[in-house]
């Protein structure tokens, strides 16, 4: 089988596609002939070696996966060969085939197409569980969004809305929080040529954001907890715009607010019954018409480099897809 294979720690250049041997899986895994794989933020770190998983290397990335199952493991039940599916891996979905754990795969519904797939449980999975379990977000509350026109942050400007909240979507240029709107944000602000804080606070009328939603860090946190409501809750969900920040801690005593960390993957690996839950309350949205994945742009298994340039060049609106075979 065909795999986009990481060598070295580098830029995405540096990737190599490679012929592989192929998988066989072992109790309780299948294979899966992957037909599409969609690009996370995450991928272009962990090429780099600067994200908090590490694989061994070499190793394939890709981790949001749709296809059909090819062979079955022992002990597993809810799956068959020939099976159209859709889920996660830790690594290895930029290839022809991927070995998953059986509790990370689910059956596709008919009317979802591979595209959709395999964009679908990574940002709706990541931004449902952020802000049904960790946020516990509220009919009525106010809820704001950075770096809201990407795959996690577009997923939560949908599902605030699903979830009855004022969502206010920010972003890096007017295009993108226009194009946040559409995707149902009510206000929406332009942090380069906005000041943040100041922003939330007035389309707050004074009050500040209930729920902030953070997949971006660096400079844009701290301002935005500034702006945070008396016990609103922070929920840290990554680093996109690349440093860490060091947030002085006085502001959740001074506001009485949650700093709150979301880390899907792991929560779900440690909850996979939860997790099912979210999973097929997730899938029912999409089913009536409520959640729909924006495809930015889709990609041949061998242009997977190009893929990870356009997102780490900012130039992705929802998401990007690999098709794999």
């Amino acid at each position: 089988m065909k795999a986009i294979v990481c060598e070295k720690y580098g830029l995405p250049s540096d990737l190599v596609l490679k012929d592989l041997p192929d998988l066989k899986p072992k109790e309780k895994e299948v294979v899966v002939q992957v037909k599409a794989c969609s690009l996370n933020f995450p991928d272009t770190l962990i090429i780099q070696g600067k994200y908090q998983y590490k694989p061994e290397l070499p190793f394939t990335p890709g981790s949001d996966i749709a296809g059909k199952v090819k062979l079955v493991g022992e002990g597993v039940k809810h799956l068959k060969v020939g099976d159209e599916v859709f889920g996660f891996v830790s690594k290895g979905g930029f290839a022809e085939e991927v070995l998953a754990p059986a509790r990370n795969i689910f059956p596709k519904p008919p009317k979802m197409d591979y595209a959709t797939g395999a964009s679908f449980l990574m940002a709706y999975g990541t931004s449902y569980h952020a802000l049904k379990n960790r946020a516990k977000l509220k009919v009525g509350e106010t809820l704001v969004v950075l770096g809201a026109s990407g795959g996690v942050g577009l997923a939560a400007v949908e599902l605030g809305k699903q979830m009855g909240a004022r969502v206010i979507a920010c972003a890096s240029t007017d295009e993108k929080v226009d194009f946040c709107k559409t995707h149902g944000a009510d206000e929406g602000i332009n942090y380069t040529k906005e000041d943040l804080k100041k922003s939330i606070k007035e389309l707050t009328d004074g009050k500040g954001a209930d729920v902030i939603y953070d997949p971006i860090g660096d400079k844009f946190s701290e301002p935005a907890l500034r702006a945070i409501a008396w016990e609103g809750r922070f929920l840290v969900v990554g680093f996109a715009a690349g440093e860490i920040p060091k947030i002085p801690l006085n502001l959740a005593l001074l506001k009485g607010c949650q700093i709150v960390g979301v880390f899907w993957g792991s929560w779900a690996m440690q909850f996979p019954n939860d997790n099912m839950q979210n999973t097929m309350e997730l899938i029912n949205m999409h089913a009536d018409g409520k959640l729909n994945p924006h495809i930015h742009a889709k990609y041949e298994l061998e242009e997977a480099h190009k893929a990870m340039e356009e997102m780490m060049n900012r130039k992705v609106r929802g998401k990007i897809v690999i098709e794999c075979s």
